[in-house]
């Protein structure tokens, strides 16, 4: 589990076609440090999607993708040199500073507009409509792993406001109109939406 507070930037550094190139092996170079007490097995979110380490170094790591998660997620068109947002597990008695975020991406998101208002900015994105039910106002949501809160939906379109501080420590600094993000729902929605399924 994690929390949607990003706690670094990552960079793709190599990337490794595995069998007959359906899954990718995929090399993350981090920060000095970043990884003190991580094990080989360790769940690490990778701008939203829950990865699992199956080599460690000292300043990077290397986790598997499959066929479905690069189908599925932004990862399929991840290239060397992409920065990504990094968030390493909750551990019990750790702050949540977000919303309980599992890494499972629901779907892609696109990036509609970022306009200037007033400190922050205002973002806007469009899902598709199997992702947009579970979309609140003042609900929670996960966008390229980063926890925020919905301001407004309209349809299959909603919007958030990103402070200038997560802009400088994620990907956002980098996102731009027509680029695809990862996204995930908040657990609480989909579980109260199973259940209604079932009392219907």
């Amino acid at each position: 589990m994690f929390t949607g507070i990003i706690t670094a930037q990552g960079e793709v550094s190599a990337l490794v076609p595995m069998g007959e190139g359906q899954d990718m092996r995929l090399t993350v170079a981090v920060p000095e440090g970043w990884l003190e007490g991580a094990v080989l097995g360790a769940s690490i979110a990778c701008s939203g999607c829950c990865l699992t380490a199956v080599a460690l170094e000292p300043a990077a790591f290397t986790v598997e993708a499959s066929a479905e998660t690069l189908a599925k997620t932004t990862l399929g068109g991840w290239q060397v040199g992409r920065r990504i947002n990094l968030e390493r597990p909750l551990r019990m008695g750790d702050e949540l500073g977000g919303h309980v975020v599992s890494g499972h991406v629901d779907g892609l998101g696109e990036v509609l507009s970022a306009t200037p208002e007033n400190g922050s900015t205002r973002w806007r994105f469009r899902v598709p409509a199997a992702i947009a039910r579970f979309i609140a106002p003042k609900g929670s949501v996960a966008i390229d792993g980063v926890s925020l809160t919905v301001n407004e939906v309209e349809g299959h379109e909603f919007g958030v406001n990103i402070i200038p501080h997560t802009t400088e420590v994620t990907g956002f600094a980098t996102l731009r109109p027509g680029d695809a993000v990862n996204i995930e729902i908040d657990m609480l929605a989909r579980y109260v939406a199973r259940l209604r399924e079932f009392n219907a």
